[in-house]
């Protein structure tokens, strides 16, 4: 009789052992990517946010830097948001991923395998008063990095 309630307990340890190690082992690797992924972009904009433009920048994908030199970038982002919407400072929100399938950053563009879409919201307050921006920002893995993209299909 001991022994029986010994192994019964010992089955029950192992159980819930298993169930902890398959919910962590989920989380990791399905979960984990959009974890990241979303990360990448809360990152972003809280460098945006803080008029980082130059750390906002390295976590474009090479095809945005190709677009956009470094130093460009950053004086956009400083004449655009400081200078015309006189906003010193915005807060964000990030919804949900969107996981998408080969999804493509321009029409005959590259495709990409796995992409994950974000709505971000931007809340300004600046010298004309307080007003909300909406930007769809894409994420992708490269070289084993997660790295932000914007949408120019026409």
């Amino acid at each position: 009789m001991r022994r029986r309630r010994n192994n019964q307990a010992m089955y029950f340890v192992v159980g819930v052992g298993l169930v902890f190690l398959l919910i962590y082992l989920f989380s990791t690797f399905i979960m984990g990517a959009e974890r990241k992924a979303k990360s990448v972009v809360a990152d972003y904009y809280h460098y945006e946010s803080a008029q980082d433009y130059s750390r906002s920048w390295e976590l474009l994908h090479t095809e945005m830097k190709t677009k956009f030199g470094r130093g460009a970038f950053a004086s956009d982002r400083v004449h655009v948001f400081n200078g015309h919407f006189g906003a010193e400072t915005f807060s964000y929100e990030v919804s949900k991923a969107n996981k998408l399938k080969n999804w493509k950053m321009e029409k005959d563009g590259e495709s990409f395998g796995t992409a994950y879409e974000f709505e971000v919201r931007q809340d300004y307050h600046g010298k004309y008063g307080h007003f909300a921006f909406v930007q769809f920002v894409y994420v992708v893995e490269e070289d084993g990095e997660w790295r932000i993209l914007w949408d120019y299909k026409k």
